[in-house]
């Protein structure tokens, strides 16, 4: 019996190894930026087409390569960084040259322009498939120059496996993103299809993050700081009232590497623990330096993992130094015990007695009596103005008037009848008998806030709304129970469909735009979307680069709950769009119904209940909500018979 075990060929097994390497095109951007990195490049420059499907080129003007270098590079188990199995647990570099360009080389058609300052000349390779076609010395600049065109050319099931461009696009925009914010210090460009994306300068974190994202970023940032004996921490995090619905601007950089730690994510969410609404996410910028042999980075093929020797002290200190960020920066309420004395509130009359003022009452005053017994009460009324203290009242006999004389001003007095004529003719042994004069009173109508239709009041059968969730209305047969949100769900989702199909959408014109600001990808998914959105009754004005101007909006949605709808909107097509209209149009309708459904443990009045139920039973599916989940149940009667028969 023959041997049945063989070695593969070199370039079968480069493809195999291309495999877990390279998944699609944002991998290969990802090994070529680092290599850029590490050949300690102040300027690098990305090209893609379409992409990254048929070109990704990237352009440094790091250290270059020797012409042995520049042949080695492509071979397997190729590498710069490691000499021995220790250095894998102290690596302080990303890759510089090898390790992936073999694999890389094997599926795609590759060509490497390099040379090193000192050198007059450089070499130019090219390759296809694992096989060199050519190397030839040419005149070149400083630094390297990588070409990968028509990738998974020879394996055409897994370029079937790759996703649409505007998907493909975003992996790239993420690895672009994720190496220009590890490294703020080199100047990094970015073009798509002949287009200029980025232009990121030499700079700091904080305009390094501010170029990426947006130009509204830097008023949301709150600087962290802090330095320890095992690890040191700085970046930025947002404050709480920006917060999103999604999770696209949340980066951990460990020794400028970027990783994913839901351990030191479940830190920073503990740090803002009551500041933020339900279902929102933080956004943070946090930069992580600790020793290279306190890590490993190799327990992932993407090395995006890491695993920490003392993770509990790290959760700690990130969770300590967020939270005292966010109180020194008065985000968070905080207790501050080095207290400024000159801001307390003086004391220096706590032990003086307040002086209780003096009032002269004459005991013997009596309005309603004759004047003349009242001629002594102005002796009382003496003051330390200026009016004479000795003003009297007198009455001449016979006279059918008196004059009162005041700091030598005299005025007629018309004298008033006896008091106890005011209460001629009640009844003081009958209080009921005082008939009080009628009062009357408008009426203002109640007006629902939800849903408005006056013939509701006609209705027949009652609804009931149970712990602000369900609504429960009697049929013929028993009951049925409705879920308040799947149902307003699904009649949204109905109406935001019909809209789109037929084109028909009722637009209200807003008195000031609005002007939203999002970052680079968000603007490129906004772009896509704005003729669907224009369908359901938006209306916008003008789209930069890092935000868009809405004059209108659709008729059932509120000028502050647009943005809660596009946050939501980007949220759920963060994956990618679909090709096709109506899976597109569907999408839209779904985020757009989710994000303006009445919430559970929201209060509706009867009213809004029955326009609920009603509303819900004129879908053309009212059994199930739009995400396939039912939207009430029915109770017989034989069925509540059952349970008291038990």
């Amino acid at each position: 019996m023959s041997s049945i075990i063989q070695l593969l060929p070199d370039h079968v097994a480069n493809q195999i190894a291309a495999g877990e390497v390279v998944q699609r095109p944002a991998s290969v951007v990802k090994e070529l930026l680092e290599n850029a990195v590490d050949a300690k490049a102040t300027d690098i420059k990305l090209i893609i087409k379409d992409a990254g499907k048929s070109l990704v080129q990237v352009i440094d003007n790091g250290v270059g390569m020797t012409v042995t270098d520049a042949r080695l590079c492509f071979a397997r188990h190729a590498t710069s960084k490691i000499r021995q199995a220790e250095d894998l647990f102290s690596l302080g570099t990303k890759g510089f040259r090898g390790e992936a360009l073999a694999s890389i080389a094997a599926i795609a058609h590759m060509e490497m322009k390099t040379k090193q300052d000192q050198d007059e000349l450089g070499t130019h390779i090219i390759i296809e498939g694992s096989k060199f076609v050519s190397q030839e010395v040419a005149v070149l600049p400083k630094g390297t120059s990588f070409a990968v065109k028509n990738l998974f050319f020879n394996i055409p099931a897994r370029r079937n496996f790759l996703k649409s461009d505007t998907v493909e696009f975003r992996h790239v925009m993420d690895e672009f993103q994720r190496v220009a914010l590890a490294h703020p210090n080199i100047h990094f460009s970015f073009y798509h299809n002949g287009s200029e994306l980025y232009n990121l300068p030499a700079a700091g974190y904080r305009q390094r993050i501010v170029g990426i994202m947006s130009g509204k970023t830097n008023e949301k940032l709150v600087p962290v700081n802090e330095d320890t004996d095992i690890i040191s921490i700085q970046g930025f995090v947002c404050k709480p009232e920006f917060a999103k619905k999604n999770r696209g601007e949340q980066f951990f950089f460990v020794n400028d590497r970027f990783i994913k730690s839901g351990y030191l994510h479940h830190a920073v969410m503990a740090a803002y623990d009551g500041l933020l609404k339900d279902g929102c996410q933080p956004s943070y910028f946090l930069y992580l330096q600790v020793p290279p042999n306190t890590i490993d980075i190799n327990i992932h093929p993407t090395k995006t993992e890491i695993k920490f020797d003392d993770e509990q002290a790290l959760y700690a200190i990130l969770r300590a130094s967020i939270k005292h960020s966010l109180g020194q920066f008065n985000v968070a309420p905080v207790l501050d015990f080095d207290r400024d004395a000159n801001l307390d509130t003086p004391y220096h009359y706590k032990d003086v007695e307040a002086e209780v003022p003096t009032i002269q009452v004459d005991g013997t005053f009596n309005p309603f009596t004759d004047d003349k017994t009242n001629q002594h009460y102005s002796k009382a009324a003496s003051g330390s103005t200026g009016y004479s203290s000795g003003s009297s009242f007198s009455s001449s006999s016979g006279s059918s008037s008196s004059r009162s004389s005041y700091a030598g001003y005299s005025r007629k007095v018309e004298p008033t009848a006896s008091w106890e004529s005011l209460y001629v003719g009640l009844d003081v042994e009958n209080p009921e008998s005082i008939e009080s004069s009628p009062f009357t009173f408008e009426n203002e109508e109640v007006t629902s806030s939800l849903f408005n239709d006056d013939e509701v009041e006609q209705a027949t059968h009652k609804t009931y709304q149970i712990h602000k969730k369900y609504i429960v209305s009697p049929i013929k047969s028993g009951m049925i129970i409705v879920d308040q949100q799947r149902a307003h769900q699904r009649i949204l989702y109905e109406q935001f469909l019909l809209n789109m199909t037929v084109n028909q959408a009722s637009s209200q014109q807003l008195l000031f735009p609005l002007d939203l600001f999002y970052s680079s990808s968000e603007m490129k998914l906004i772009e896509e979307l704005k003729p669907s959105l224009e369908t359901t009754g938006f209306v916008f004005d003008n789209a930069q680069t890092d935000h868009v101007v809405i004059s209108g909006i659709p008729v059932n949605i509120t000028e502050s709950e647009v943005s809660q709808v596009i946050e939501q909107l980007l949220s759920d097509l963060q994956d990618g769009i679909p090709a096709n209209s109506y899976s597109q149009n569907d999408t839209i309708a779904k985020s757009m119904a989710k994000s303006l459904a009445v919430k559970t443990g929201s209060y509706l009045t009867e009213k809004e209940q029955d326009n609920l139920v009603n509303g819900l039973f004129a879908c053309k599916d009212p059994n199930i909500s739009p995400f396939q989940k039912p939207t009430f149940i029915t109770m017989r009667v034989e069925d509540i018979d059952k349970k008291f028969a038990l």
